[in-house]
């Protein structure tokens, strides 16, 4: 199978994971059968945003300020926007930042 050919048949499953939390379950699970690398790719980076969601809301939870807030909701935002539009365009590059620690962290996925 051809590189071009491999993006084609893991666009979906690669833009499903970017589809809020489950997003990333119902990918794995279209990925688990016939292993994609372009869609592995992006599932990687779709777990890390979605953990680093949760763990940051958690953190950031405790405080009232709305600065703090916008400023964490503006960089998950840019960051999942980023993800998705590589994966529509065919794209495997990582997120800014934490992107390559998602592919580290999560080489088994």
């Amino acid at each position: 199978m051809t590189h071009t050919e491999e993006i084609n048949n893991g666009k979906i499953t690669a833009i499903v994971s970017y589809i809020l939390i489950v997003g990333v379950l119902i990918a794995m699970s279209m990925n688990a059968e016939n292993k994609n690398k372009f869609a592995s790719f992006h599932i990687k980076q779709a777990a890390g945003l979605n953990i680093l969601f949760i763990s940051f809301g958690l953190l950031l939870s405790n405080f009232n300020n709305p600065y703090i807030l916008l400023g964490f909701w503006t960089f998950i935002f840019v960051l999942i926007a980023y993800g998705f539009i590589t994966a529509i365009n065919g794209q495997q590059k990582p997120v800014p930042i934490v992107g390559n620690l998602f592919q580290t962290i999560f080489k088994n996925l």
